[in-house]
């Protein structure tokens, strides 16, 4: 039984983690590409989730992933092209389309694994140039977070150079989305801008961070890669639309009560019996005190699905799927930091208990002992 998702292509998706951004400016906090995509993706759910309580119709998740995931691969590939250039190219549609067909021959090698209906969606994507309401959301939610990044830059260097005229940049293109229903109930929201917030506190918690690692991911760097490994999976496995939509987003919000908590290592939870349930149950505390009093009441269950019961398997959720994605992340994240020259000997046994612990293992149809088979393992004998 063989596997579509390859080696190559989820190596190319943790490039995110090593690419800066604002590199050109003072920064007093490390902020990547990876992290402002999960970031972008958590506050799309909540303009999401607004624009369906605002107005009489359903948001389609599916389109809500697929554009973010494919400006995801869009940007991997553009990481060289600073932002006013690129919005700059974008102004001309005859040089925006051979830019992305640049883009799109360079990316195929990785996604053809996936199969040509993803990447004819994948090019139809980025080689349409209209905006239909899940591509409003995804801007909104884009601009969002890149002015939240912003102003961390400004508060520290507000003199700095061409600060006045990116802030002028930002604003102006936020005020193309203002009349999003959405948009105008989060920016009004003191509840929903502080829980975007919080979420944004997991982009400076450093995993395994008793551990040096190259590249460092953050727990919610993390979550993102957990969230898209998830639904490329669900894709191959043929599960439903509703499916994939929940187990996506299971793993983009699966270690936010780590927020609370901080990344506690599995060798830590597991040291003392009942330990790992004693956190669980204080991080359903601290969940109740300090989250979900910011975000409406017809969200808790979805939440505590995606927080609670993460690695349960539901009607409409795959967590065992799940959690063999949040493995085979944490697996990439030590095999890495191993093959960039950090030998460390706690990275080599978790890489060997998580490739013990899948052997020949199929988890819904999908070979993950294979995928872990494609490894090589002779670097760390």
């Amino acid at each position: 039984m063989a596997c579509i998702v390859k080696k190559p292509l989820l190596l190319k998706i943790y490039e995110a983690a090593s690419m800066q951004r604002w590199n050109d400016q003072i920064r007093t906090v490390e902020l990547t590409e990876l992290d402002k995509q999960a970031h972008k993706m958590i506050a799309a759910y909540v303009i999401g989730k607004l624009e369906e309580s605002e107005s009489i119709r359903q948001i389609n998740w599916t389109s809500i992933i697929e554009a973010g995931l494919f400006e995801f691969l869009q940007r991997i590939v553009l990481t060289d092209l600073k932002p006013p250039l690129f919005y700059e190219i974008k102004q001309d549609k005859e040089k925006y389309s051979k830019l992305n067909i640049w883009v799109y021959d360079r990316i195929y090698p990785f996604i053809e694994c996936l199969g040509q209906y993803f990447c004819n969606r994948f090019k139809n994507y980025i080689m349409d140039f209209s905006e239909n309401s899940e591509r409003k959301i995804i801007g909104a939610a884009h601009f969002y977070i890149t002015k939240w990044e912003f102003d961390i830059i400004q508060q520290f260097n507000p003199h700095g150079y061409q600060v006045k005229e990116i802030k002028n940049s930002i604003k102006k293109e936020q005020e193309k989305y203002n009349n999003i229903a959405g948009m105008k109930k989060l920016t009004r929201s003191k509840e929903l801008t502080s829980f975007i917030d919080i979420c944004g506190q997991l982009r400076f918690q450093v995993r395994w961070s008793h551990l040096y690692r190259v590249p460092k991911t953050s727990v919610l760097g993390h979550m993102l890669i957990v969230a898209i490994f998830s639904y490329l999976f669900s894709l191959e496995s043929n599960r439903s639309k509703d499916v994939a939509v929940n187990n996506y987003f299971t793993g983009l919000f699966h270690d936010l009560p780590e927020v609370l908590t901080r990344d506690i290592i599995n060798p830590v939870k597991k040291s003392v019996e009942g330990l790992d349930e004693l956190i669980k149950e204080y991080e359903r505390s601290e969940m109740d005190k300090k989250i979900y009093k910011l975000i409406p009441e017809q969200w808790h269950g979805e939440i505590r699905m995606f927080t609670e019961h993460e690695f349960e398997n539901m009607q409409n959720r795959d967590g065992e799927l799940v959690k063999a994605a949040d493995d085979l992340a944490a697996f990439i994240e030590a095999y890495l930091s191993i093959i960039n020259g950090i030998h460390n000997e706690n990275l080599i046994i978790a890489m060997n208990n998580l490739k013990e612990k899948y052997k020949d293992k199929v988890v819904n149809g999908i070979n993950f002992g294979k995928i872990y088979d494609d490894f090589d393992f002779r670097i760390i004998t």
